[in-house]
């Protein structure tokens, strides 16, 4: 029975760890990433009258977003943000979403 419960403590242990890994974006190397962004987003990510806003946004909203573009789960009608998006790894839309997350 205590095998049982330590092995549960250490799965839980490993998995609050490598979510901690994921929701950690790196902002600096989301400044790196973004160059691509900001040819509709702008530099501080305030978008315009086509383009929507996103700076400031929350970070895991952000990523929820970005996923949901490269699945196809959300419409993009003119495809920019799928092959914007379809080469992102989850740390690159980690470290965006972080990026984009500091900016006001």
């Amino acid at each position: 029975m205590l095998t049982r419960k330590l092995i549960f403590a250490v799965m839980f242990v490993l998995t609050l760890a490598a979510g901690a890994v994921y929701a950690g974006g790196d902002a600096a190397r989301g400044l790196e990433l973004s160059e691509d962004c900001v040819d509709c987003h702008g530099d501080n990510g305030k978008g315009d009258e086509d383009t929507p806003a996103i700076a400031g946004l929350d970070a895991a909203k952000h990523v929820e977003l970005l996923k949901g573009y490269q699945s196809g789960e959300i419409e993009d009608e003119d495809e920019m943000m799928l092959d914007y998006v379809a080469d992102l790894s989850d740390q690159d839309m980690a470290d965006l979403a972080a990026y984009y997350a500091t900016l006001e």
